[in-house]
């Protein structure tokens, strides 16, 4: 069954009209009208009805603001329109007689809407007017206008006799025909050198209107004797009417991004037309009349032509040349504005992109996009893979995005988003799909990998500047990675504040050490299930003269972020090591069994870490079984200087414990490939042993792997005594957490040895 679309009532009023008053004017060529005036009201009806399409399409939120604004000017010159139609009106009708005369107001009118549509074509973006194209312009419009009048003197307005025709003059005739083709050249000159995001269709059509509106004039010689007729009854339908088709095809065709042609034609024929038509005009003239003068036409004529097609050659060449360099040009271009590896956006292309935006004054949002541990992939695999994803999250990305939106590489695994509007909700909708799209398993290199994006989000502002947006949402994108990774988060001012904070600790921290402020606790290790001490972990602490405590969940990411960590750690090594030496000499075998050291990555990726290590057990006098290093999985995950530091350090004698195991990005074969003594069964899992979870199912399945790989497993983070018991009961024998002790100082650590060697009898039991 077949539905019956809405009546489109501006459409159908539009032909409507267009269609009474050309039906009008041709009976009228073989009828006189007696109330002429009927169709003279159609013009401002007309009128009225494209300035509405116009706004309308000037309104349009899908189209760029250039766009919108050109068709703002053109409803305004459309609007102008509709008093010039009453003026030529009251030309044609308010005398005593019928007049086909064009009075100056009219002129002035008509001139005045044509040129406010100059202006906006002029106004458009992407025209580059060079001086040249100013000059070449001028002389394609003399030469035309020149022609133009020649011709329609010749055909035309000679072959009228306005000494007889009192209605009709030739200056209200030739004024309206100069308009019209000057307006023509620019119609023209615009739809072949491309106006922006303005659809080349619509520029066609006003152009057409334009140009049929022009040719009216050829019609005057016809309708001299008939003074209730007028061109204006032709050409002002016309050019309403070809307005109103274009501006409902723009809206139409808003978000579909404009096609951009290349031609190899380099040069307008405008000025070989004209010269052609010229001398079928002499020769018209001189050829009846014979003679030496008709021969010299003739002559003339022929010596032309072949000078004419001469040059036309030479331009073709010259233009094929020009083609050639072209594309040297164009494939230069690309390689300076696009990244070499990704194929997309390069750094200062995006940079002059933005800048050009905020000259606009379109409002848009930028996005900052990171990998999060991107370097754990080029280290663990190379860089070959690390390179293949970057190019398959940069192919996600382009071909997630709108046709208007923009992605660029800035270098390393940073990308960068321009999204022109959007709101927020539009925005956090687009980013939602995104990172489903980007964040899915992806074959990088033969290895299947699930990556994770941060992302800062901000919008543009007016006063903004490229640098201030980049910065802005690279504050964002940290607070996305602070917050877990694998997320989007909007800019927000207190964010500033928040940085500034960091920036001031952590240049505190720097100077924590010179001044004191840095000292050690330890945390007991004991065995289950009478929680005898057996080892310490080495835990930092920062007393800050302001601020009082810091917590190292605060200091040690930031010592992270700003490289402080490798002298903070050799600090916490250093002093750790000399109070294993101490605990060793004053209390002999009662002192603790293991101190354990947290290492950083970046301590590890440091040349000459494990030789520095050993010089300063030597130093000391402390034996390197002593001492355990504790490192993270993402630390060691790889193949790289960070693994190759753990096993040198193994090789030396020190127990290497893998601590947080399960947080980050497990992987069994680490357990084979990095020399693991002991095996820290992170907190979260150690939570839910006594309930019927699949924490407790990791946690009595880890006992076994560190059993049968000759391992022992520590327990971390044991709250209470059912969980120890439980733990105990699953095969753990050693164990860590607020249950046993808090972090203490050395000496209460004494303290606590000597208390347990006076109920040793009783431990033993």
């Amino acid at each position: 069954m077949h539905v019956l679309r809405r009546l489109d009532t501006p459409l159908a009023a539009v032909l409507v009209l267009f269609t009474f008053v050309q039906a009008w004017f041709v009976i009228g060529l073989w009828h006189a009208w007696s109330h002429p005036v009927v169709a003279w009201l159609t013009l401002p009806v007309l009128s009225l009805l494209a300035t509405y399409e116009c706004f309308r399409t000037a309104r349009c939120t899908d189209l760029d603001l250039p766009t919108r604004r050109f068709w703002g000017r053109l409803g305004i010159a459309c609007a102008i329109l509709a008093p010039s139609t009453f003026s030529a009106m009251y030309d044609a009708l308010g005398g005593p007689v019928l007049s086909q005369l064009i009075s100056i107001r009219t002129q002035l009118l008509f001139g005045g809407g044509v040129l406010t549509v100059l202006w906006a074509l002029l106004r458009l973006p992407t025209w580059q007017r060079s001086r040249g194209d100013w000059i070449r312009f001028g002389l394609d419009t003399g030469i035309v206008v020149l022609t133009a009048g020649v011709l329609v003197w010749h055909w035309s307005l000679s072959r009228i006799d306005f000494s007889a025709s009192p209605n009709a003059t030739p200056r209200s005739v030739v004024a309206i025909i100069v308009v019209s083709v000057v307006s023509l050249i620019t119609f023209v000159k615009v739809a072949f050198a491309g106006a922006g995001r303005l659809d080349r269709g619509a520029l066609h059509i006003l152009s057409a209107g334009v140009a049929l509106s022009a040719a009216t004039g050829v019609v005057a010689p016809f309708i001299v004797d008939r003074p209730y007729l007028a061109t204006g009854l032709v050409a002002f339908p016309m050019s309403q009417l070809t307005a109103f088709l274009a501006a409902r095809r723009q809206r139409r065709r808003a978000g579909v991004r404009p096609v951009v042609r290349s031609g190899s034609r380099r040069y307008s024929l405008v000025p070989y037309l004209a010269i052609a038509l010229l001398y079928v005009a002499v020769l018209q003239v001189e050829i009846p009349q014979s003679g030496q003068e008709a021969w010299m036409a003739i002559a003339a004529t022929a010596v032309t032509v072949l000078v004419v097609l001469r040059q036309l050659t030479m331009l073709r060449e010259n233009a094929q040349l020009l083609d050639t360099v072209d594309a040297s040009l164009k494939q230069l271009d690309h390689q300076v504005t696009h990244d070499s590896l990704t194929g997309i956006r390069s750094r200062s292309a995006y940079t002059g992109e933005l800048a050009a935006r905020l000259e606009s004054g379109e409002p848009f949002v930028v996005a900052l996009l990171d990998l999060d541990d991107f370097k754990v992939v080029n280290d663990r695999y190379g860089h070959n893979t690390g390179d293949a994803l970057l190019q398959a999250i940069s192919g996600r990305l382009r071909d997630r995005l709108r046709p208007e939106d923009t992605v660029a590489r800035l270098g390393g695994d940073e990308f960068t988003l321009l999204l022109p509007g959007t709101t927020e909700a539009d925005t956090d909708l687009l980013l939602h799909g995104l990172l489903a799209e980007v964040q899915a398993p992806v074959l990088a290199d033969g290895r299947e990998m699930a990556p994770r994006i941060s992302v800062g989000v901000t919008a543009s502002r007016p006063d903004d500047t490229a640098g201030e947006l980049l910065r802005r949402a690279d504050v964002a994108m940290y607070a996305a990675k602070a917050a877990g990774g694998g997320r989007w988060t909007w800019f927000d001012p207190i964010m500033d504040r928040l940085a500034d904070d960091d920036a001031r600790l952590a240049a505190d921290l720097r100077q924590a050490l010179v001044r004191d402020q840095l000292f050690l606790v330890y945390q007991p290790i004991v065995e289950l299930p009478h929680g005898r001490l057996t080892g310490v972990e080495a835990l930092v602490r920062w007393r800050h003269p302001e601020h009082g405590l810091v917590p190292p969940g605060v200091f040690v990411p930031l010592a992270e972020r700003n490289g402080h960590i490798v002298e903070l750690g050799r600090w916490v090594l250093e002093n750790a090591v000399a109070q294993a030496a101490r605990w060793e000499r004053e209390l002999g075998p009662a002192a603790p069994d293991k101190v354990s050291v947290n290492v950083s990555a970046r301590q590890l990726g440091e040349p000459g870490f494990p030789a520095e290590t050993a010089a300063l057990l030597s130093g000391a006098g402390v034996a390197p079984s002593r001492i355990t290093v504790e490192v993270t999985e993402t630390a060691v995950l790889g193949t790289g200087t960070a693994l190759q530091a753990v096993r040198e350090l193994a090789a030396q004698g020190l127990t290497i414990a893998l601590d947080d195991f399960g947080t980050g990005q497990s992987s069994l074969s680490l357990l084979v490939d990095c020399p693991v003594g002991w095996l820290k069964v992170d907190k979260s899992f150690v939570d839910g042993v006594t309930s019927d979870s699949p924490q407790a199912v990791i946690v009595d399945s880890l006992i076994g792997i560190t059993e049968g790989l000759r391992m022992q497993a520590v327990a971390e983070g044991v709250e209470t005594a059912e969980q120890a018991e439980r733990l105990h009961r699953a095969g753990y024998r050693f164990a860590q957490g607020y249950h046993f002790a808090k972090p203490m100082h050395a000496d209460d650590v004494e303290l606590l040895i000597a208390a347990q060697e006076d109920f040793s009898p009783y431990l033993r039991m």
